[in-house]
């Protein structure tokens, strides 16, 4: 008779344990998460005009005394269930700034709006896709004797793609300094941009905000070379925000131009270092520009789609280093990722222990490989928020219950995740309602189908 291990053992407890059902309601609540938060404490809902109380909630009623809630990672590496909630508010955030809603005006659809795809510069010939490594002609070869250019026919899937002709004709240095420095590129970017649309116009830069307002909304991707590149949204509206029109001179055509012009301009210049000298940081010559348009060109949604489905992603997903923070020299020579990668990881960390790279605090970032931005950043005026779509969220589940009231909460900090049985079970709670997902989908489109 096989014997059972340590987790079904625990499974098995946790099934057993008298309020096991109420477990199970709290972990279905948070979708399955992976690491959820416990809390202890309570919560008392008044009515707003008599202050009677019409309900009181305490965690002493509950299994071991405590409240699970989501942990609210958006790595889906991390926690599935989390990063797919994240994944739909940034939809939502995106779509708002697209096509209005969440206090948005709808009439930002009438607006010039461009999706926008900056790339990072070559740092060394790389294998790439296709017939793209196939020898040119006169190749020849590097100082290190490699062959500039590669015989292979690479598959997609293949695992060499974005991985460097030559390791030691990669500049792994400019790559890690151009990963601490792109969201002050990005700035630079937006800056010039302004300062461009002005000058198209006549105007006086300065001015620029009394006739418009530059709105954007952008996603951090690594590529398959672990290099980041920048996907965003740009709107122009009037100088008030959203709710004031675009002036008559804000075309997509001028923005693009605008554009275009602007990246090839915007540098951001590195700190003089007696290591490494003095580098001079741009975007890549590969720039795309694209209008969006209601009704024709790439879709609204599947723009908004396309934007939230990287911001569940991690540097670990592309092989693009980890998704936690390394402490230790040992750590990143050990880290499971390609030699290219682990290249770079350890570049980052020698950098971050020269005095004049201090500020970019290189080894704390060493896991994102020196990139420090945020996933998702957009402008003020865009459109909503993540902390408004979870308030508004909150907010419907209470007012659904029980309108006009009021809430007095108390809450402490227990711990957080799983046991071994229990990360079990809350793996097949989201794989139940991954299922329970795919099945309403399906049956919606079979309904579309019939009615059409």
């Amino acid at each position: 008779m096989r014997q059972l291990s340590e987790t079904d053992r625990d499974a098995i407890r946790i099934a057993q344990d008298p309020k096991f059902s109420r477990w199970l309601e709290q972990i279905t609540a948070t979708g399955g998460c992976a690491h959820p938060i416990h809390l202890s404490g309570s919560t008392t809902t008044l009515d707003a005009d008599t202050g009677e109380i019409l309900r009181h909630y305490d965690t002493r009623d509950e299994p071991g005394e405590r409240l699970l809630v989501r942990c609210r990672n958006r790595r889906a590496t991390v926690c599935q269930a989390c990063s797919r909630l994240h994944a739909g508010d940034t939809f939502q955030l995106v779509r708002a700034g697209l096509l209005g809603g969440k206090n948005v005006p709808a009439e930002v659809r009438d607006r010039p709006r461009l999706f926008v795809t900056l790339t990072a510069p070559s740092f060394g010939a790389v294998h790439r896709a296709g017939a793209q490594c196939r020898p040119r002609r006169h190749s020849g070869s590097c100082e290190h004797g490699r062959p500039l250019s590669c015989g292979a026919v690479h598959a997609t899937t293949d695992s060499l793609i974005g991985r460097p002709l030559c390791p030691g004709c990669y500049d792994y240095t400019a790559h890690v300094l151009w990963h601490a420095n792109a969201g002050q590129l990005w700035d630079r970017f937006v800056i010039g941009l302004r300062r461009q649309l002005a000058s198209s116009v006549g105007l006086v830069q300065s001015r620029f905000a009394q006739h418009a307002r530059l709105s954007f909304a952008r996603v951090a991707e690594y590529q398959k070379r672990a290099a980041v590149h920048v996907h965003a949204v740009v709107r122009l509206d009037g100088p008030t925000g959203p709710d004031d029109d675009s002036p008559p001179w804000g075309t997509a055509g001028r923005i693009a131009e605008a554009i275009r012009s602007s990246a090839g301009r915007a540098f951001v210049r590195t700190p003089y270092s007696p290591a490494v000298g003095e580098l001079i940081l741009k975007w890549g010559p590969q720039i795309d520009v694209r209008s969006l348009r209601v009704g024709s060109g790439p879709d609204d949604d599947a723009v908004a789609a396309y934007v939230a489905k990287y911001v569940t992603k991690g540097a670990s997903d592309t092989g693009a280093g980890t998704d936690y923070r390394v402490s230790t020299w040992d750590e990143v020579r050990g880290a499971p990722v390609s030699e290219h990668v682990r290249t770079l990881m350890q570049t980052c960390w020698r950098l971050g222990g020269l005095p004049e790279y201090s500020p970019l605090r290189l080894r704390s970032w060493t896991h994102t490989l020196g990139y420090r931005g945020h996933i998702l950043t957009k402008s003020r005026a865009y459109s909503t928020t993540y902390a408004a779509l979870r308030a508004d969220r909150a907010d419907h589940v209470i007012q659904s219950e029980i309108p006009d009231t009021i809430t007095d909460s108390h809450w402490r900090y227990l711990g957080s995740g799983h046991s071994p049985g229990g990360a079990l079970i809350a793996a097949g709670v989201v794989e139940d309602l991954a299922l329970n997902r795919g099945l309403s989908l399906e049956a919606t489109r079979q309904r579309g189908g019939a009615s059409g």
